[in-house]
C-alpha cells in the first residue's frame, strides 16, 4: 500500500508540474483561424486596434485578407493586387496602406468601404510600410535602395531617402528624427534623419549576413537586428551604434517584435519555430524558449494592445493557410 501511495504522489507531482509548465509558457496557442484558398507566400501584417480588425498581405495570392479577431473570422478579401507585401494602417483616417512588390505601388484603400483611394508609384518592389503618428506620414521601403514618404492626409507622395540596397524592416524612434533601416545587401543598419531625409551613418554588420527582421526598445537604446546567415540575433547600442551582444535565433526570420512590458523579443523564423528572448537588464539576454510552428511561418505581427501575437501560417504540402493567434502571459 505505502509503495502504491508512493507511485500515485510521484504521479500527481509530475502532472502538476507539467500544468505549472504549460502556464509559465510565454506564449500560448489560443486561437487558430483558417484561411481558404490563400495560396502562396504570406507577408506582412497590420492591426485596427479600434475595430479589432487584422490586415494580412498574402503575397503569392495577390490579396489582402481582413480578418474580424473579435468573431475569429475572414471577412473580407481585397483582390486585383499586385504581389503585396507592405502593409499600415492610419487609425485616424481609416485608411490601409499596401506596397505592392511586382510594380512598385503603394496602394491606399479606404478602411470601411475597402476602395482604392489613392495609388502613390515607387519604381519598383515597393515592400515595408511603416507610419509616423505624429506627422501623419506613411514610409514605404521600395526598389534598389529608396525609402518614400507620403503624406498619410492627402496620400501625396512627398519624396524619398536614397539608401545604398533595398531596406527591409525599418524602425522610427519616436523621441528623435532617426530612422533605423536593414539593408542586407550592402550588410548594414543605415541611419536616417526623416527631416532632412538623409542617411548620416551607417552600422556595418560584419557578424552576420541577411538582416531582414528588425525591432526597437527605445527607452533603453537598444536595436535588435535578426539576421539569417548564421540565424543569429545581434543587439545594437543605438547611442554608439556598437553591437553590444549575440546569440542564436530562428533560421529564415522575418518578423521580429519587442514586448515593452514583459522585455521580451518575439523571433518568427519560417525553418518553423518562434523565438522568445527576455531581456533581463544591463545587456543580458536569455533564450527563454523556441514554440515550434509550421513550415515557412515566418511573418508575424504583435499587439501588444491586445497581448497577442499573430502568426501567418502558409499553405504548403497537408498544411492548410491559417492565422495562429498566441497568447503572451499575464
Amino acid at each position: 500500500m505505502k509503495s502504491l501511495c508512493n507511485i500515485l504522489l510521484i504521479g500527481l507531482t509530475a502532472l502538476a508540474g507539467r500544468a505549472q509548465a504549460q502556464e509559465a509558457m510565454p506564449l500560448r496557442l489560443v486561437q487558430t483561424i483558417p484561411l481558404p484558398n490563400v495560396e502562396g507566400r504570406i507577408d506582412h501584417m497590420a492591426v485596427d486596434v479600434k475595430g479589432q480588425r487584422l490586415f494580412i498581405a498574402a503575397l503569392g495570392n495577390n490579396t489582402i485578407e481582413v480578418l474580424d479577431l473579435r468573431a475569429g473570422k475572414r471577412i473580407r478579401t481585397i483582390t486585383g493586387l499586385r504581389e503585396p507585401q507592405g502593409i499600415g494602417f492610419v487609425p485616424e483616417l481609416n485608411r490601409i496602406f499596401v506596397a505592392n512588390s511586382k510594380n512598385g505601388a503603394c496602394d491606399i484603400f479606404d478602411g470601411s468601404s475597402f476602395q482604392v483611394i489613392k495609388t502613390t508609384k515607387f519604381s519598383d518592389d515597393a515592400d515595408n510600410v511603416r507610419y509616423d503618428a505624429a506627422a501623419r506620414r506613411v514610409y514605404v521601403g521600395y526598389g534598389g535602395g529608396g525609402l518614400g514618404v507620403i503624406d498619410a492626409t492627402n496620400s501625396d507622395q512627398l519624396g524619398s531617402v536614397k539608401l545604398d540596397g533595398h531596406p527591409e524592416s525599418f524602425q522610427l524612434e519616436k523621441s528623435s528624427r532617426r530612422i533605423f533601416v536593414n539593408i542586407p545587401a550592402s550588410q548594414e543598419v543605415a541611419v536616417v534623419d526623416r527631416e532632412k531625409r538623409v542617411v548620416t551613418t551607417v552600422w556595418p554588420i560584419s557578424a552576420a549576413k541577411g538582416n531582414f527582421p528588425m525591432a526597437l526598445d527605445e527607452d533603453h537604446h537598444r536595436l535588435f537586428v535578426g539576421a539569417r546567415k548564421p540565424a543569429k540575433l545581434l543587439v545594437f547600442n543605438t547611442e554608439s551604434g556598437k553591437l553590444i551582444t549575440s546569440m542564436d535565433s530562428p533560421g529564415d526570420a522575418d518578423d521580429m517584435f519587442y514586448d515593452e512590458t514583459r522585455k521580451r523579443i518575439y523571433i518568427s523564423g519560417g525553418e518553423g519555430s518562434i523565438g522568445i528572448v527576455q531581456d533581463q537588464g544591463a545587456d543580458h539576454y536569455i533564450i527563454l524558449t523556441k514554440i515550434t510552428t509550421a513550415s515557412g511561418a515566418r511573418t508575424s505581427f504583435y499587439a501588444p494592445e491586445f497581448n497577442r501575437l499573430y502568426l501567418a501560417v502558409p499553405h504548403r504540402g497537408g498544411q492548410n493557410a491559417e492565422l495562429r493567434v498566441y497568447e503572451t502571459e499575464p
